[in-house]
Parts: C-alpha cells; sequence; structure tokens
C-alpha cells in the first residue's frame, strides 16, 4: 500500500491505496487521484465562452458625508468610489447566482439616517443571474448594519473574499461572517442574525498575544480547514495549513471575543525532505519531486491537492504546482514563459482558471528561452516575480485550463477566457483592463467570475508613454466585476470533497510555540550540473559575506547542456545580487548573460555590453534599468520594458 499504509487517518474511515490513481476509504467512497501513472488525455478543443458585465452599486465621485444621495441611489442602499482601493471579488454562492465581494462604500449621509450605515469597507453579494434582491437592487450587503456586539473585534484585514459552499458562511480576510445557519444570499439573514468572527492563529507557547499574521487565507471544500501563507522578517514566506475552532469565549490570545482559531497547524516543509538542489560532492542535481511551497494558492476542486506557487522549473519561469495532502506527490500545473500565479478550480476537479501574463509578453525578455535550469533563479527569482507588475498594474487575463495543466503538451497553454472582443476601450478582452485575485468557478462549473482593475497613474500617464485610457464602467468606475458563461457545458455536481486530515503526512507540526526551520542550502563552491541528456553546466555559487544562508553571486557556463535533447545550451550567465538589509524586499542585480540555443529553437539571451542593471522593489514594482537584457527566439525579439512601465 505504499506510503498511504504507513499513516492511520480517523478523518472518517481509513485511506488506503487502492491503485496508482485512487484512494479507497473504508467508507467504501474512492477517490480518483492524479498521480504520475496517470494517463493525460490530449489537450481539449477551445469552447464558446461569453463574457459580461456584472452591476455594482452606483458610483459617487466624492467621499464627502451625504455624497449618496438618493438621486444617485434612490434605494438609498449606498455608493462606491471611483477608484479600486480595497475593492475585490470572490466566488459564487452555492446556487451559481451570486457573488461575493468586498467594497468601499463612500458618501454615506449621517446617522440617523438609515443609509449611514452604507460606509467603509463592506461585505456584499453581487447578482449574477440578472435578478434583483427583494429591495431592487442587483446587491447586498451583508456587512452593513450588523449590530456592534455581532461583531466584536473585527480584524482589518478584510480581502480575499470568499463564499463557503455551503452558501452560510463567508471568508472575509481575517474575519469569517454568518448568518445564524440562514443563507446568505435569503431575505431571512439581515443585520440582526449577522455575526462577524475573527480569526486568531495562536502562536506563542502559552496563547499569548495577538498570534500570527496569515495572508491570502483559503478555505478548502470542506470547509472546516484552510490554507495561508506568512512573511518572515527578513523578506521569506512560509505556507500552513489548519483547522478552524470556533471559540466562544477564549482567555488567552487577543481578541478576548468570540472567534475562530487556527488548531492543528502544519507547517507545510518536509522535515528531512529532498531538497529542489541538492550537491553530492561537486555534482548538482535538482530534485522535480521536491516539496517547495512557496506561495499557498488555494485547493484543487476535491480538496486532495495543495495549489502553490513553487520552485522555479525553467529560469525565471514562475509557475503553478500541486501537491497531494497525503502522498506529497507533486505535478507542475502552468509551464509557459509568462507569469502564472491566482488559480481557482472547477468544483468538478476537471478545470481551473488562472490569472497569467501569458500573451503580453510582458516577462518573455527573461523567461523566453525554454529549458534553462533554474540555477540564476537562486539569486533572480524575486527580481523575476516583481517585473510582471507596474505600480499597481498587473498584466493578467484569465487562461483557463483543464486539470492536467500545461506542462509537457506539446503546443497547448489553454484558452484565454476573455478573448472574444474587439480590443477597444471597455471590451471584454481591452488590454488596459487587467485581472486581478481572485478568478473563481460556479459550483456546477458552467460560469467563471474575475474582476479586473483599469491601468490608472502613476502606470498610465506623466512621463509613462501609455495614456491613460478613460473608463467606461458606470461613473467611471476602475475595477469591473466580469461574468464568463462556458455555453457549451452542462451543470456538473461537485466531486466529493477528499477527506483531508488534521495532520499532514509529509508537513511539519506547527503547534504554538514552534520555530521556523532554517532553510538548508548548497554551500557556495564550485559545481557541477548534467544535463539529462547530454553537456555540463559549470556552476560558482559565491554566497552573501553578511549571510552565508543567500548567495550573493551565481555564475554559470553551459557547453552543449540540454535535459531533453531538443534544446542545445552554450554560454554563460553571471549574476550579482546587492542586498539592502534595511529594505528585504529591494533587489538590486547585475547581470551579463550571453547564452546561444540551437536544436529544435534558435534563441539568444544576452545582456548589452556594460551588462543589465536592474533595481526593484518587491512591493512596489517600478521597473528601473540601466543596460539591456534581450531574448530572441526563432527570430522573434523580445525586450524589457522601459523605465517606469
Amino acid at each position: 500500500m505504499g506510503l498511504i499504509s504507513k499513516y492511520r487517518l480517523t478523518l472518517r474511515g481509513q485511506l488506503t491505496l487502492r491503485s496508482s490513481s485512487e484512494l479507497y476509504l473504508d467508507s467504501g467512497t474512492i477517490y480518483p487521484t492524479f498521480t504520475s501513472a496517470t494517463s493525460v488525455p490530449p489537450p481539449p478543443s477551445p469552447e464558446t465562452i461569453n463574457v459580461i458585465e456584472l452591476p455594482l452599486p452606483p458610483v459617487v465621485n466624492s467621499s464627502d458625508v451625504g455624497a449618496c444621495t438618493l438621486a444617485i441611489n434612490p434605494h438609498g442602499t449606498g455608493c462606491i468610489g471611483q477608484i479600486e482601493d480595497e475593492f475585490q471579488a470572490g466566488d459564487f454562492t452555492p446556487d451559481g447566482n451570486h457573488i461575493v465581494a468586498s467594497v468601499v462604500f463612500v458618501g454615506a449621509p449621517v446617522s440617523p439616517d438609515p443609509a449611514s450605515i452604507y460606509t467603509g469597507e463592506q461585505l456584499i453579494l453581487v447578482k449574477a443571474d440578472n435578478s434583483k434582491f427583494s429591495n431592487g437592487d442587483s446587491w447586498k450587503c451583508l456587512s452593513c448594519g450588523v449590530p456592534e456586539e455581532n461583531a466584536v473585534s473585527l480584524d482589518v484585514q478584510r480581502d480575499y473574499p470568499h463564499a463557503f459552499r455551503s452558501g452560510k458562511k463567508a471568508l472575509w480576510g481575517h474575519n469569517i461572517l454568518d448568518c445564524e445557519g440562514e443563507f446568505l444570499i435569503s431575505d431571512q439573514c439581515t443585520p440582526n442574525k449577522t455575526h462577524i468572527y475573527p480569526i486568531h492563529w495562536p502562536t506563542s507557547a502559552d496563547g499569548s498575544g495577538a498570534g500570527g499574521s496569515p495572508r491570502e487565507m483559503r478555505i478548502h471544500p470542506d470547509e472546516v480547514h484552510m490554507g495561508w501563507s506568512s512573511f518572515t522578517a527578513t523578506g521569506g514566506q512560509f505556507c500552513y495549513f489548519g483547522r478552524l475552532s470556533f471559540n466562544a469565549a477564549p482567555t488567552t490570545g487577543e481578541p478576548l471575543a468570540p472567534r475562530y482559531d487556527l488548531i492543528n497547524v502544519n507547517l507545510l516543509v518536509q522535515p528531512n525532505g529532498i531538497e529542489r538542489l541538492t550537491a553530492n560532492g561537486a555534482e548538482l542535481k535538482f530534485h522535480d519531486e521536491a516539496i517547495t511551497v512557496g506561495e499557498l494558492r488555494g485547493f484543487s476542486g476535491n480538496g486532495e491537492e495543495i495549489l502553490y506557487i513553487g520552485s522555479t522549473r525553467e529560469a525565471n519561469n514562475i509557475d503553478l504546482f500541486a501537491v497531494h495532502v497525503l502522498t506529497g506527490a507533486v505535478r507542475r500545473l502552468t509551464s509557459h514563459p509568462e507569469y502564472a500565479d491566482p488559480i481557482a478550480f472547477s468544483a468538478d476537479n476537471d478545470w481551473f482558471v488562472t490569472m497569467d501574463t501569458r500573451g503580453s509578453n510582458r516577462q518573455m525578455w527573461m523567461s523566453g528561452m525554454r529549458q534553462v535550469p533554474p540555477l540564476i533563479d537562486l539569486v533572480t527569482v524575486t527580481a523575476a516575480s516583481s517585473t510582471r507588475n507596474n505600480y499597481g498594474r498587473r498584466f493578467f487575463q484569465p487562461i483557463l485550463i483543464d486539470r492536467y495543466g500545461d506542462d509537457d503538451r506539446d503546443d497547448y497553454y489553454g484558452q484565454r477566457v476573455n478573448a472574444a472582443g474587439d480590443g477597444s476601450n471597455g471590451s471584454v478582452n481591452d488590454p488596459n483592463w487587467n485581472g486581478r485575485a481572485d478568478p473563481a468557478f460556479s459550483l456546477d462549473s458552467t460560469k467563471i467570475t474575475f474582476w479586473q482593475a483599469l491601468v490608472i497613474p502613476p502606470a498610465c500617464g506623466g512621463v509613462n508613454p501609455l495614456v491613460c485610457p478613460v473608463s467606461t464602467a458606470q461613473g467611471g468606475r476602475t475595477y469591473r466585476v466580469m461574468l464568463a458563461h462556458l455555453t457549451s457545458r452542462h451543470p456538473k455536481k461537485p466531486a466529493p470533497v477528499f477527506p483531508v486530515p488534521d495532520t499532514i503526512p509529509w508537513a511539519t507540526p506547527f503547534p504554538p510555540g514552534a520555530t521556523l526551520p532554517s532553510v538548508p542550502g548548497v554551500p557556495e563552491g564550485n559545481y557541477t550540473l548534467h544535463g539529462r541528456a547530454s553537456g555540463i553546466a559549470e556552476v560558482q555559487l559565491i554566497a552573501d559575506f553578511s549571510d552565508l544562508t543567500k548567495y550573493k553571486t551565481l555564475a554559470v557556463n553551459y557547453t552543449n547542456f540540454s535535459d531533453d535533447g531538443e534544446h542545445i545550451l552554450n554560454g554563460y550567465e553571471v549574476v550579482t545580487t546587492i542586498p539592502t538589509p534595511s529594505q528585504p524586499w529591494l533587489n538590486k542585480l547585475d547581470w551579463f548573460s550571453d547564452l546561444v540555443q540551437t536544436g529544435i529553437v534558435q534563441a539568444t539571451k544576452k545582456t548589452s555590453a556594460d551588462g543589465f542593471h536592474l533595481m526593484i522593489d518587491a512591493v512596489l514594482n517600478v521597473f528601473n534599468a540601466n543596460g539591456t537584457l534581450t531574448t530572441t527566439i526563432d527570430g522573434v525579439v523580445y525586450s524589457q520594458p522601459a523605465n517606469g512601465t
């Protein structure tokens, strides 16, 4: 029975491995699971997708008290501002006809006017079926007017809204909203029945204090477990998986108010597991089976896999991966050289949609050359994940891909969801409207929702050569919620939810008081990496003298190097990072490259004679470089972005 038979799982039965592609629960349920032995079918044919924009509350161009008048909103149910601010759309309620979103209401009158409750950051539902709520609006505020005693010590983090599959709860940042068992869409879900509870992550041994700082929390399909990421003080990040436990009367920790605690926490690091890059003497080796959860992005449709951004497989190519919660089997979901990040699986577990820069050529100047081992990523990966943006602008568009992903499937790279359109200002495929996190499927897998933000200064106008577009959204709004109908599909039932245990077999238990592990790495020195098909890469690693666990310089020289026998690589790259201890997110790189690739492609990756010198802050995302780095593939030239763009 292999790995699984080593662990006794007490969650509704015993799990055993039944075949290379099935897990069997002793209750009689069979859970198909993806393994390396699973047969990957031919890529799917493109399908017809119809995309429309959904209505939001009316816009008022002033945040002054009382600016939201009855002339603007006759129902007195609030107005929102023109600029994105803290807006985020989430996923569907189980009926597929409503979408949860976090908005900022502005211009409300003062109390006791009934409309005074429509102010500040709030959680709403948006109609997605062209119908209205009973008050005549196409939206309903879930958090407005909730009595103070029903929302004690709300956490200020109110992002990434997600509806629970039950339709009776919603995740709102670091808070959970419920309605005493009523469906959120129901008229019976009133402010007096609504409760909003903060989420608390106990991290101190005695349970005291405010606890840990989770970010971008994601609900597991079982509605009991949760995954999240958390930054370290030195610019790193770890990821976690735990169980939600309601604590009606906490006696330790902050806040001392009814809350949800995160318990049975797992650090998603495999203790004593194989590292992505290892050295045996002077020989380097990459291990694709290594579990390297860099940033957690959610779960597969049935919850058997954790989705994440992981260590790169090809130089400067940031991709999405999945790891099975029990077996630890890793698979690569995306492989296109552009940047993939937000992701959502369909509940039937057959598809996923990712926000991706593919088609924009934003990253091709550094990542377009394929089959280059990710050696330089030891010093460039943070910069590579930052150049995808320009200030607040993302270059994302939603891409639909079947569950098997696009890795090693010929020329299959999915289908752009909003490809139909003429590209004009405000059209569904207007390149100045860019996708944001997170997209989502309806529970029956026939619809996709995603939201977009319009490029605004300083990412356009002024010294930026891009002229700022005029918004075509209602009231000049610079954000919009889109609904995509997969018109050829018929509704499907969700796949059975995989019964995940509280303790993930391959992960590290992380109880309160636990400390983070050190991250092992290859010591500095001179090494050789052998191509899987031919050739070698001669590598020199130089550590940062101020922190020997980090690399300062990587130099590599390739001689007839090939992993697949089809891409033959010669030439060199030398990259040095210049740390700024007081600014761990600031990346400064001195980069010299002269690579030539032959075989099934003719490609080069070259810097200018004086090198390429990049400075970019991973938080601000403003491109600033001296010199050039250019990739040419079969005669097509990909150049870096202009400074400030």
